[in-house]
C-alpha cells in the first residue's frame, strides 16, 4: 500500500523560519504518545470529534499518511472538523497532529516476522487490498486473548435467547452469524434495518438473552439503544468493534476487537468475518459429537 505523507502548511509569516530549517516533529502534549494522550482525553470532545478520535487511536499508521481530507472521509466527518481536533488536542493544525502520528507510528517495534512485506514494493492496488487484510487477521490476532474468546463463546453456547443487532454495512454480518448459529440448532434473532416490526424485537430481551451488536467507527443509534435496553433488563452483552474507543463499549460485558485498515474506499471486513465464522466453530467446536449429524445433513463437511 503507498503512503505518503502530507506537506506541512507554511508557518505564518510573523513566526517564519529561518531559510534552510525544517519544522520539527510535533509531539502530544506532555510528551505522551499521541494516541494515549487521545484517549485520556477522549471524553471532553464533540461527538464528530470522538469519531476523528477513534479513527487515529485504532489506525495510527494510516493516520500518519493521510491527508485532512482522507483522514475525514475515512472517520465519517469533516475535514474542519479534523483540524479543529487538532487544535483541541493543542495542536497548531493537522500538520502537526500528523507529525506527531508519524513519530509514534515510527517509535513502535515491529512484531516478529510480520513486517515482512507479503508482496513487492512495486504492488499494485488489487494487492495493497489484499495485503491490508491480511495484515488485520494478524493485528485482531494480536489484540484477542484466549480468555476473551473463551468467554465470548461460552456465552453464545449457553444463552436461552440471542439477539445480534447489526445495521446498515454490519446488517450481513449479523445475518451470517445467525445464519451459522441456526446450522447448530441454537436460535437468534437479528435486528438489521430501522424499521418498526425489526426494532419491536428488541422488546423480546430479557435477564436470559445475549445481546450481540457489530459496530464500525461510530455505533448506529439503534445499536446503541439495544445496548443500554439489554443492560437496563440485565440481558449480557457482547460487543463485537472495530473501534477501541467504542461507544458501545460502556454497555457490554463482553468485547471482540477487529482491525479495519484498509486502501480503499470501505473499511476492511475480512477480520471481522473470520471473528464471527471463530465464534460459530468455537460453539460447534465444544461438541463436535453433538453437532455431527446435523452438520452432515447440511453436507458441510
Amino acid at each position: 500500500m503507498s503512503k505518503t505523507a502530507t506537506k506541512s502548511r507554511p508557518a505564518p509569516r510573523s513566526q517564519a523560519r529561518p531559510a534552510g530549517t525544517t519544522r520539527k516533529a510535533a509531539a502530544a502534549p506532555k510528551g505522551k504518545a499521541l494516541s494515549t494522550y487521545i484517549t485520556e482525553r477522549f471524553d471532553e470532545f464533540s461527538r464528530s470529534q470522538k469519531d476523528v478520535a477513534r479513527y487515529i487511536v485504532d489506525h495510527l499508521d494510516e493516520a500518519a499518511f493521510q491527508t485532512a481530507e482522507e483522514l475525514a472521509r475515512r472517520a465519517n466527518t469533516s475535514s474542519s472538523t479534523v483540524v479543529r481536533f487538532s487544535q483541541a488536542l493543542g495542536f497548531e493544525g493537522y500538520p502537526e497532529l500528523q507529525q506527531a502520528a508519524i513519530e509514534e507510528y515510527r517509535s513502535r517495534e515491529p512484531g516478529g516476522d510480520s513486517t515482512a512485506p507479503l508482496f513487492d514494493f512495486d504492488h499494485s492496488e488489487f494487492e495493497a487490498s489484499l495485503a491490508a487484510d491480511h495484515a488485520n487477521v494478524e493485528e485482531t490476532v494480536r489484540n484477542l486473548t484466549r480468555e476473551q474468546v473463551e468467554a465470548c463463546v461460552t456465552a453464545l453456547a449457553g444463552a436461552n435467547r440471542v439477539m445480534i443487532v447489526g445495521l446498515d454495512q454490519l446488517a450481513f454480518f449479523g445475518s451470517y452469524l445467525r445464519h451459522l448459529l441456526a446450522l447448530l440448532d441454537i436460535r437468534a434473532e437479528v435486528v438489521a434495518s430501522p424499521r418498526q416490526d425489526s426494532i419491536t424485537r428488541l422488546s423480546r430481551v430479557d435477564e436470559d438473552s445475549l445481546v450481540i451488536a457489530f459496530s464500525a467507527g461510530r455505533a448506529h443509534p439503534i445499536v446503541v439503544r439495544a445496548m443500554k435496553l439489554a443492560k437496563h433488563r440485565g440481558a449480557q452483552t457482547m460487543a463485537i468493534t472495530d473501534a477501541t474507543l467504542s461507544d458501545i463499549g460502556q454497555y457490554s460485558d463482553l468485547t471482540l476487537y477487529y482491525s479495519s485498515n484498509g486502501p480503499s474506499f470501505t473499511r476492511s471486513n475480512t477480520s471481522l468475518l473470520a471473528i464471527v465464522q471463530a465464534l460459530a466453530h468455537g460453539v460447534y467446536a465444544r461438541d463436535k459429537g453433538a453437532y455431527k449429524d446435523r452438520i452432515r445433513a447440511f453436507k458441510l463437511k
